[in-house]
């Protein structure tokens, strides 16, 4: 039976700081902190992202929640140890986008959208001088380490190209993949280390990102389509194997090889 009231986020603030209250709180809330929560925010993020690909709108609408519930999460741990509570969070980015956005809020016109992103990253620089960060006038200044390794390589090249070191085409960028792929072979040839292997493997990822700004590619959502065309695949494996009789995993490389090009065949008949 649906409850006729529907919660508010004054609601969620109230129900978070119960499961964190110590006189009969949820005893593995009262255990995290912000560092064992940060893992479970990071992955929320990325399941909001995979219902929108998937345009599935009433998972997207729980996820959000999920995601919101991390925010709560966070602010209420912050609350509680003096440093700033929700709704310290809610007008400093209120604030934020106020501030960055002089040409909706204020007076201020840009010629184009590029303009625009130019003005942005100045407010950007502004702020960072304001908070008494360290000067670096580099192109690259600003760019998070705490962002998905993909996600600062694309950041990073961007900046390199806004000074003009990048890449006229993707066709140079293909050959660089080539050439950085042949380095992996040789180097695997060669038998090198696990050191020397992870540093052509890193080469080899940081041109493929190169490779997916230039075809104007999300880099995250072309490996999601990848790994979900995989999962799809290996599933409809596993049950034709189960349905003839012989499980997948009793079945040598080449007969699961086999399976795997009739998955693939099957597919593009149906398309």
């Amino acid at each position: 039976m649906n409850d006729p009231k529907r919660h508010s986020l004054d609601d969620l603030l109230a129900i978070m700081a119960r499961l964190r209250d110590p006189q009969g709180g949820c005893p593995w809330d009262l255990q995290q902190d912000f560092a064992t929560i940060a893992p479970y925010t990071i992955e929320e993020a990325y399941e909001v992202a995979d219902a929108i690909d998937r345009q599935d709108w009433h998972d997207l609408r729980d996820e959000l929640g999920d995601l919101l519930l991390q925010v709560v999460f966070h602010a209420q741990m912050a609350k509680e140890a003096g440093l700033f509570d929700f709704a310290d969070v809610a007008h400093a980015i209120s604030d934020k986008m106020i501030r960055r956005h002089p040409h909706v809020f204020g007076d201020v016109s840009y010629d184009d959208v590029e303009a625009q992103k130019e003005a942005w990253e100045a407010i950007k620089a502004e702020e960072r001088a304001a908070k008494g960060e360290s000067h670096d006038d580099s192109a690259l200044a600003g760019v998070s380490r705490g962002l998905p390794e993909w996600k600062r390589a694309l950041k990073l090249q961007q900046r390199a190209a806004k000074v003009g070191f990048d890449w006229p085409n993707a066709q140079p960028v293909l050959d660089k993949l080539a050439e950085e792929i042949e380095e992996v072979r040789e180097e695997f040839a060669a038998g090198a280390d696990k050191m020397r292997l992870q540093d052509e493997i890193g080469d080899a990822l940081f041109v493929l990102v190169n490779l997916a700004r230039h075809a104007d590619v999300d880099f995250s959502q072309a490996l999601r389509h990848a790994n979900a065309k995989f999962e799809r695949r290996f599933r409809a494996m596993e049950r034709i194997a189960h349905d003839e009789g012989k499980p997948l995993a009793e079945r040598d490389l080449e007969a699961q090889e086999a399976l795997w090009r009739r998955v693939k065949g099957d597919e593009v008949v149906k398309s």
